[in-house]
């Protein structure tokens, strides 16, 4: 895969894909969503931020795309966001669960349990929720790519961040369960996408995301590698390599 940053490599061979991104306003899923979209795939995506959500609108090139104010924590809201894709015929060919939060930094034991709810609600039952309500959609079109966004924190134990490493852990272990259970055809794997300079890592690393990839330029390798994963990775713990290699001063 080439590593510079030429136009070329915006370039997808892959027929047009209907994607659903959690999380899509901000981020890895926004920009996710606008480099796919770039390449003439169809976006459905849902955030909680509705203001961020217009501004998502405004830079998709296409009114083909669909925006959902939803909160993936809530059962009820996400039956309800794929009642609507239904609805607009858009079952998605790939699900990229992207949503995801993380506690404030402490101790284990400093955590309040709010915030410890927060992160599970979200990153675990988050996923889960969607889980429930797209997988029976995708089943009678026998193809289906799921995509569950996990982190090294999910293959390692992390200081001072300990709920969202146990909900990583989580989602590694929901997805080698769930890939038992699909039928042929479809796939689910989880995705440590690497360290990317994002809000969420400033929150728990401050100053120092700077040093590492902006989501713009991660999501042009991202993008290639979602696309060209298949059934045949049904199960599978991937990882984003050297997205660095990317980056050009």
């Amino acid at each position: 895969m080439a590593s510079t940053l030429s136009e070329s490599s915006r370039i997808s061979t892959n027929p047009s894909r209907i994607v659903l991104i959690t999380g899509v306003s901000k981020g890895l899923g926004r920009a996710l969503a606008l480099e796919l979209a770039n390449r003439g795939h169809t976006i459905i995506g849902c955030s909680r931020d509705q203001p961020k959500l217009d501004s998502l609108r405004q830079q998709l090139s296409s009114n083909n795309h669909l925006l959902f104010n939803a909160n993936v924590r809530s059962n009820n809201n996400v039956k309800e966001l794929a009642r609507a894709v239904v609805q607009n015929k858009c079952v998605p060919d790939i699900i990229v669960n992207n949503a995801g939060v993380v506690n404030r930094i402490g101790n284990a034991w400093e955590i309040d349990v709010e915030d410890f709810d927060n992160v599970i609600d979200t990153n675990v039952k988050g996923i889960a929720n969607v889980l429930r309500h797209f997988i029976p959609l995708m089943i009678p079109n026998k193809h289906g790519i799921i995509i569950n966004m996990s982190s090294i924190a999910g293959r390692t134990g992390i200081t001072h961040i300990a709920p969202y490493c146990a909900s990583k852990w989580a989602v590694e272990g929901l997805s080698k369960s769930v890939a038992k259970e699909l039928p042929e055809g479809m796939a689910v794997v989880a995705l440590d996408p690497g360290t990317i300079n994002t809000d969420m890592l400033v929150s728990a690393t401050g100053s120092s995301a700077s040093k590492y990839l902006t989501p713009e330029r991660w999501a042009i390798k991202a993008a290639t590698m979602i696309l060209d994963i298949t059934a045949s990775d049904n199960g599978a713990s991937l990882t984003m390599k050297d997205p660095t290699e990317l980056y050009k001063p």
